[in-house]
C-alpha cells in the first residue's frame, strides 16, 4: 500500500494556518522524500506546497517553526546539496523563500526567539553521520579511537544571517526552550558521545550571550522535554525511566530555574505523560499514555489538579496555539491512517484527504485488560482480515521495544510486519506489560533488575486472556518482537514451549557481552542497578543464552548490519547457538542497515519473510 506518512505537525501562533511534513514515496524506486505542506484554517483553502527548490527535483524538507506572528515559517532542506541540510524560512505573504545557512554538518530543531529576530538550532559540526541511535553506527577499522560530535546549540539572526555557536563545545545538547524574555534557554545536556550519555543527562540553563552553562537539575532519572514557566522563574519537565531517546514517558516534575529539589506533580497518575506545553495562563498542557489509549490533560501546578480533555485509543501527535483555544494534530489508529485535525482541543476536524485510498488490509483492534500478580496489565488484539467467528486462528504475539515503550492502536508503516501478519489471517496480540508505559511510573519501574521474569509473566496471562476471548488455536502460537521485543522472542522459547515459531528482531543474546558491544550501554544502569563488571550474575540472569538448552522453537532471525544499539554479533551469538544445537532457524543480516531499518526493500523483506516464516510453521 503507499502510504503518506505525516512527520511533524504545527499551527502557526495565532491559529490562522498549518504546516506539516509529508513523505512521498516513489512506485518505482520506494525511495521516500519529505515535503511540507501548510494550509489556510480561515477560509477552508487546499494545501499548498512549500519548498526551497528552484526546480522540480525532489529534495529532503523537514522540521517546520512558525515565528511568534505567524509570517514566517522556518524549515530544513537539503535543497542546495543532497543530503546536507540548511535552514530556509518561508515569507507567506510574499510567498518567497530564503536560505539562511551554509554550514557543513548535521542541523535539527529550529526555532525562533520570543521576539522573531533570532533563530536557534542544534548543530553537529562536520558531523560523519545523522545524529541519533537509530542511526547505522560508523563502521570501525585500524586503530579505534572515539571522536566525539558534540551537538551544539546555535543561534541565527534572521536579518543577516550571522551564525553563532552558542553552548559549551563539551557539552552535547538534546533539547532546548527559548525563556520568555529571549535571553536565556533551558536544555538537556551532557558530555559527548551524545548517543550514550542522554541517559544521564542534566538540565542546563545556558546564557543566550555569553553561552555560559549552569546545571540546576541532575539527577538519576532521565529527562526530556524541558519548558520555562511563563514568568521564566521555573522549568517543568518529564522525568522517569526511559530506555529510548525520544521515546517519552514519566512523571512531570517542576525545578527552579536557579535550581533546586524537583517537584513532582503527577506522582500518582496512572498514565505516562509524553509531551508538554507550559501556556501563558499558568496551567500545563500535555499529551499522555494512558492503559492502551492516548490522552490530552491540563495540570494547574498551583493545586496539582489534572483535568482530562480528550482521550482516544489511537495515535496523536499535537501543536497547539500559546493559548491553547486552537491546535492541530496527526491522528491514526488501526483504522484510520494518518490524517491533520485543527480546531479547539477534542473536536478537531479533519483538514487533510491524503491517505483516503488505504484502507485497512487487517481486522479491527480491541484493548485487552487482565490481572497478573496484582497488576492491571493492558494490550490490544489485532483481528485477522476477513474475521470469521466460526474459526480457529492462529496467534502471533508482537512484542513492543523498549523496554519502557507501548504499543497503540495505530496504522502501519511500511516495516510494521506485525500488523501486516493480521493481513496474512493471523490474530495479533500487542501486550503492554510491566516496565511499559500507560500504567504510571510504578509500573514503568516494575521490571528492574527483573527483565525476562515478570514481564514475560504478565504477556503469559495475557494470552491466556486472548484464549478465553478470542477463537485462537492453542496449539499455533507464534512471538515476535524488535530491539527489547527482540530479546524477549530470544528469551521466551528458552522459557516455554508455547511457543511454535519466532521472528527475532535486533535481539539480544548475552547481556553480559552486549555490554560491550553496543553504543549505548548507559541506559543499562537505571535497569540493573550496576555496571557488568560489577555484578554479571544479574546480567546472566536475564541472558537468553544462559538457558539456550531449552530452544526447540524454529527462529528467524533479523538484524541491521551496523546496529548500535542490538549490535550484530548479539543475533549472531544467538544464529549460532540455534545452528549448534541443531534448531531450525534462518539469519538475515541488512547490509549497512541500523537500529532502525530505513531502506524501503529490506522493509518489505522483513514483512515478506516474517509472513513466510509463520505460515510454514503455524499454518
Amino acid at each position: 500500500f503507499h502510504l503518506r506518512q505525516l512527520s511533524h505537525v504545527a499551527i502557526s501562533p495565532e491559529g490562522a494556518r498549518v504546516g506539516w511534513v509529508q513523505s512521498h514515496e516513489d512506485p518505482a524506486t520506494g525511495a521516500s522524500t519529505l515535503s511540507i505542506y501548510i494550509q489556510d484554517l480561515r477560509h477552508g483553502g487546499v494545501s499548498t506546497r512549500l519548498t526551497a527548490r528552484k526546480d522540480t527535483t525532489e529534495s529532503q524538507e523537514r522540521e517546520i517553526a512558525w515565528s511568534p506572528d505567524g509570517k514566517q515559517l522556518a524549515f530544513l532542506s537539503d535543497a542546495q546539496k543532497e543530503g546536507q541540510l540548511q535552514l530556509y524560512v518561508f515569507d507567506v505573504a510574499t510567498r518567497r523563500t530564503s536560505k539562511l545557512t551554509s554550514l557543513n554538518g548535521a542541523l535539527q530543531g529550529p526555532s525562533w526567539s520570543p521576539d522573531g529576530k533570532t533563530l536557534a538550532l542544534l548543530f553537529t559540526e562536520n558531523a560523519p553521520r545523522t545524529p541519533g541511535p537509530l542511526e547505522p553506527a560508523p563502521a570501525e577499522t585500524g586503530v579505534i579511537s572515539q571522536h566525539i560530535y558534540n551537538q551544539r546549540l546555535a543561534t541565527i539572526d534572521f536579518a543577516s544571517g550571522k551564525m553563532r555557536q552558542v553552548s559549551p563545545a563539551d557539552l552535547y545538547i538534546y533539547e532546548y526552550d527559548w525563556s520568555p524574555d529571549g535571553k536565556t534557554f533551558v536544555a538537556t545536556a551532557a558530555p559527548g558521545p551524545g548517543d550514550d550519555n542522554w541517559y544521564i543527562a542534566q538540565i542546563y540553563t545556558i546564557a543566550v550571550e555569553s553561552g555560559k552553562a549552569t546545571s540546576i537539575l541532575k539527577t538519576r532519572m532521565q529527562i526530556a522535554n524541558p519548558v520555562w514557566s511563563p514568568d521564566g522563574r521555573r522549568v517543568a519537565f518529564i522525568g522517569g525511566l526511559m530506555s529510548d531517546e525520544g521515546s517519552t514517558g514519566g512523571d512531570i516534575f517542576t525545578v527552579a530555574a536557579s535550581g533546586d529539589e524537583p517537584r513532582d506533580l503527577t506522582p500518582a497518575r496512572k498514565a505516562s505523560p509524553k509531551w508538554l506545553r507550559w501556556l501563558p495562563s499558568g496551567q500545563i498542557l500535555f499529551t499522555e499514555n494512558a492503559d492502551g489509549a492516548v490522552g490530552v490533560a491540563m495540570l494547574d501546578p498551583s493545586g496539582v489538579e489534572v483535568k482530562t480533555l480528550w482521550t482516544e485509543e489511537s495515535a496523536l501527535t499535537m501543536s497547539v496555539t500559546p493559548d491553547a483555544k486552537n491546535s492541530a494534530v496527526i491522528r491514526n489508529s488501526a483504522g484510520h491512517p494518518p490524517e491533520i485535525w485543527a480546531g479547539a482541543i477534542g473536536e478537531w476536524k479533519q483538514i487533510t484527504q491524503v491517505n483516503a485510498e488505504p484502507h485497512p488490509y487487517w481486522g479491527e483492534s480491541k484493548s485487552v485488560h487482565w490481572m497478573n500478580e496484582g497488576l492491571r496489565v493492558q494490550g490490544q488484539l489485532l483481528y485477522p482480515r476477513d474475521y470469521d467467528p466460526a474459526r480457529r486462528y492462529p496467534l502471533v504475539v508482537a512484542v513492543h521495544g523498549g523496554p519502557a515503550g507501548v504499543a497503540l492502536s495505530h496504522w502501519p508503516n511500511t516495516g510494521d510486519y506485525e500488523t501486516m501478519l493480521a493481513s496474512a489471517g493471523y490474530f495479533v496480540f500487542f501486550p503492554n506489560p510491566r516496565g511499559s508505559f500507560g500504567q504510571g511510573e510504578a509500573f514503568t519501574r516494575a521490571n528492574v533488575r527483573d527483565f525476562g521474569y515478570g514481564d514475560l509473566r504478565d504477556i503469559l496471562a495475557g494470552i491466556n486472556e486472548v484464549l478465553r476471548t478470542a477463537p485462537v488455536d492453542p496449539n499455533h502460537i507464534g512471538i515476535t518482537g524488535w530491539s527489547y521485543g527482540g530479546f524477549m522472542t530470544m528469551w521466551a522459547v528458552t522459557q516455554t514451549q508455547m511457543f511454535r515459531a519466532a521472528v527475532a528482531g535486533a535481539g539480544l543474546a548475552n547481556w553480559q557481552s552486549y555490554y560491550g558491544q553496543n553504543a549505548i550501554d548507559q541506559w543499562m544502569i537505571p535497569y540493573f542497578s550496576a555496571s557488568v563488571y560489577e555484578d554479571p550474575a544479574i546480567y546472566a540472569r536475564s541472558s537468553p543464552i544462559t538457558y539456550i538448552k531449552n530452544v526447540k522453537t524454529p527462529t528467524l532471525i533479523l538484524v541491521g548490519e551496523r546496529d548500535g544499539e542490538c549490535p550484530l554479533p548479539q543475533s549472531y551469538e544467538y544464529w549460532h547457538a540455534l545452528k549448534t544445537l541443531g534448531v531450525k532457524n534462518e539469519f538475515v543480516v541488512y547490509a549497512n542497515e541500523g537500529h532502525r531499518i530505513s531502506k524501503p526493500e529490506n522493509r518489505r523483506d522483513i514483512v515478506r519473510r516474517a509472513i513466510a516464516w509463520f505460515d510454514g510453521h503455524l499454518k
